[in-house]
Order: structure tokens, then sequence, then C-alpha cells
């Protein structure tokens, strides 16, 4: 099992976004990051999102375990859709964290072997497979 605390490394394991912040609560960052105490604004929001995280592992460890979720990184490779096809299965995914989909995954192996996808995180795939996708995912 991956641990919640882990936290990305390289550029290519994050994701951006975007959060609205009032005046005082950006100005609460912007002195603290004046007096050392983070590096800098980003420092600050990932610090606080994962204490956050931290404040509710209990929560998320019971809801993980209730809906069979997956935590972390998976890849779905064309070649185990492939042997999914082959046996006449489908899946029904659920990942908390990042979900990737081969580039070389053509629509058709993905709309025939994914039933359901369910990422709360990331979910990385071509235009192509989350349009054959677009009515399963949750």
């Amino acid at each position: 099992m991956v641990s919640m605390k882990q936290a990305a490394t390289k550029a290519g394991d994050t994701e951006k976004i975007t959060i609205n912040l009032g005046y005082v609560d950006l100005g609460h960052i912007d002195l603290l990051v004046s007096e050392g105490v983070y590096a800098n604004r980003s420092d600050f929001i990932r610090t606080a999102i994962r204490n956050q995280i931290d404040r509710h592992a209990e929560i998320t460890r019971q809801s993980v375990a209730r809906k069979s979720v997956e935590l972390g990184l998976r890849h779905f490779r064309r070649a185990e859709l492939e042997t999914l096809q082959s046996a006449g299965e489908m899946l029904d995914i659920r990942v908390l964290g990042l979900a990737v989909i081969a580039p070389d995954v053509p629509a058709e192996l993905a709309r025939a072997t994914i039933a359901s996808i369910e990422v709360l995180g990331s979910l990385q795939a071509s235009p192509a497979v989350r349009e054959a996708l677009a009515d399963r995912v949750r």
C-alpha cells in the first residue's frame, strides 16, 4: 500500500491546480514566507493540504477499504488490456492518485475492457480514450 504522506518529487509527478484566496489569507501566507517559515506560497499550500490529509487519514483509510480503491500510481498498459479482452473480462477501475492509460491503447480496446472508471486525483489518457470512456467515468 502506498503511504498517503508520499510527496511528489519531480515536476512530472504533480498536477497544477488553481485556487482563489481572500486578500487577508494571502497576506498571512506572504507574511509567513517573508519570515522564512515557508520557502514560498506553494510550499505553504502543499504543507496545509498535507496537514489536512493527515488530519482526516482515518476517514480516508475507511473509505479506501470500503470502496476497494487502489492508492497511488496505477498504469494500464495495452498488453494488460489485450489479455483482459481475450479472456472476455472487463475492469472496474477505482484509483486514488494517478491512473494512466498508456498512450498506445486504442480507444476501441479501452471501451472493450473498461466497464467503469473512478479516479480521485488525476487520469492521464489520450483524448480518444477519454472520449470513448466518457459515459463510464464517475
